[in-house]
């Protein structure tokens, strides 16, 4: 049984500060280290003791913040992978979000979504972003390790669960899987038929726990 562990990181300085995101390198919030070490408990507890652990990160560092409380208690070192980060916004990243939003162009409702311009000098289309998380996963799932960690961002974990799936990309203009910050997902495959299924989507009850 294989079962593939999703963390968003949780809050870091843009998402306080009010500044886009992307590939902009923001760093966690004191909060956000506390959720952090939460994450790493609730992971702690789901995974048997003594299972062998792979533990991936995008190379961003709020995620590997994120990721090293998980190594940490799993004894591991985290594989970075910048083709894990968020969506690039190009010329949008750091800047106030009111500033996006002003030049943002949405994709329409029917037709070529993957490849929509944005309207963002720089920034990634749909299908840019979706191929490198596509193929970061194609890697990571052709381990025999039975657990598995990846530590990843708000926006791609659609991507990721969307590669998990076998969601065709050009398939994916139309999905999002919206989590919060600090959630985990969690992602099985059965040793009999192999089928893949969502088991939770976006868990936070770990962020709320006394313990946590």
């Amino acid at each position: 049984m294989r079962s593939l562990y999703v963390v968003t990181h949780p809050e870091a300085t843009h998402h306080v500060e009010g500044v886009v995101g992307g590939w902009h390198d923001s760093q966690l919030t004191p909060a956000g280290v506390l959720a952090a070490v939460s994450v790493a408990r609730a992971l702690r507890a789901l995974i048997p003791d003594g299972a062998v652990v792979e533990l991936f990160s995008s190379d961003l560092q709020r995620t590997r913040r994120t990721a090293d409380e998980v190594a940490e208690l799993f004894g591991v070192e985290p594989v970075l992978d910048r083709r894990l980060r968020e969506k690039s916004y190009g010329e949008a990243e750091g800047r106030p979000q009111a500033w996006l939003d002003e030049r943002f162009i949405p994709p329409p409702p029917v037709g070529e979504r993957m490849d929509h311009d944005e309207g963002v000098p720089g920034a990634e289309t749909k299908a840019v972003w979706a191929r490198r998380i596509y193929a970061a996963m194609d890697e990571i799932l052709r381990s025999p390790r039975e657990h598995q960690i990846i530590v990843t961002h708000g926006g791609s974990l659609t991507c990721v669960v969307a590669a998990w799936i076998r969601m065709p990309i050009e398939s994916a203009g139309h999905v999002s899987f919206r989590a919060p910050s600090g959630s985990i997902t969690t992602l099985r495959e059965d040793d009999f038929f192999h089928n893949r299924q969502v088991v939770s989507l976006g868990d936070t009850r770990h962020l709320h726990s006394p313990q946590g």
